[in-house]
């Protein structure tokens, strides 16, 4: 295993076991995903701006494997990360989150063709590994498409 592959194996373990964005709030609207094949769940809270421009926040609580738990850590460290910068007109709004989950499904069904840039996804460019493992990519999507569900819901207003 090269150094990349250990620091990003660790990136993982580091964020299964002290999961950052973990607990959601009574009165949250969430959207609950699970993988029937291996039973990981991931529920997922985004709190919008007062506007509803913006994701403030993103809160979630779920069970399963590293990959799974690993990537809702990573998902809210991104939208935390980028609602800070919200004055640089950094945080994500709908169509910017919808764009970065299409871009983190694209590499991850890339089978390793398509490596998650690091300067866009931090410590989130870790999963690329995952795309050569056909029966963890949605492990690690679980998180993503509970917030692309979230969005979907929150254009149709409901």
């Amino acid at each position: 295993m090269s150094g990349l592959e250990q620091l990003y194996q660790q990136i993982i373990m580091d964020h299964s076991k002290s999961p950052h964005g973990y607990g959601l709030t009574e009165g949250d609207v969430t959207s609950h995903q699970r993988n029937p094949v291996c039973g990981d769940e991931v529920t997922l809270a985004l709190r919008w701006s007062a506007d509803g421009t913006r994701v403030e926040e993103v809160a979630w609580e779920g069970s399963g494997c590293s990959i799974s738990q690993a990537s809702a850590s990573l998902f809210a460290t991104l939208a935390t990360l980028a609602a800070e910068d919200a004055e640089a007109g950094n945080a994500w709004t709908p169509d910017d989150l919808q764009a970065f989950i299409d871009e983190f499904r694209e590499a991850l069904r890339s089978r390793g063709q398509i490596p998650l840039d690091e300067e866009r996804f931090g410590d989130a460019a870790a999963l690329s590994g995952v795309s050569k493992f056909v029966a963890r990519v949605k492990c690690a999507m679980l998180a993503w498409v509970a917030a692309e569900d979230l969005l979907t819901r929150k254009a149709a207003g409901s």
